[in-house]
């Protein structure tokens, strides 16, 4: 099973998903930076992410869609906070409009992202701490434990690629 655990912490206002892959750090790293791989698992199978910017330095920013199932286009915005390649990448992210300007009626959050070896194989710790206790609720409520499950659950197909592989 990718997906090794799931916390939810009302005290640290935290959540954080621990997933194992049969990858090497650096080939899992690639799923982050290359935005045609991250697309191709960011997001439910049902709600895909399309990537519109993502430009992976530090202070850079991201800009993408997720499509629901409906054609309805749910726009988001990361900015780049820090990263050290191939093993740590921060990011804080929210909800946008449709020309990518954040909106802050639900907040921004902040994600911290650690690759690991462990053996031959790579742990990933996604931890993303929110501003209150009502937004860590809201993004539960809209589903992001388990829309994190699915999405995470689509990386061990995209490894078994070659990690110049694009998409099909």
């Amino acid at each position: 099973m990718t997906v090794v655990s799931v916390d939810k912490n009302t005290e640290a206002l935290s959540l954080t998903v621990v997933a194992e892959f049969d990858a090497g750090v650096q080939r899992v790293w690639k799923i982050w930076e290359d935005p045609r791989q991250l697309e191709r698992w960011w997001g439910a199978p049902t709600v895909p992410a399309t990537f519109e910017t993502h430009d992976f330095t530090p202070g850079g920013k991201a800009a993408y869609y997720m499509t629901v199932p409906d054609g309805t286009k749910a726009h988001g915005w990361w900015q780049f906070t820090s990263i050290n390649a191939p093993d740590h990448l921060e990011f804080d992210y929210g909800f946008a409009d449709d020309q990518g300007t954040p909106m802050g009626e639900h907040g921004a959050a902040h994600a911290t992202v650690k690759l690991e070896p462990i053996g031959d194989r790579t742990r990933m710790t996604m931890s993303t701490r929110f501003d209150s206790e009502e937004q860590l609720q809201m993004m539960s409520d809209m589903g992001m434990e388990e829309g994190l499950r699915e999405a995470i659950g689509q990386v061990d197909a995209l490894l078994a690629e070659p990690a110049n592989a694009s998409r099909q």
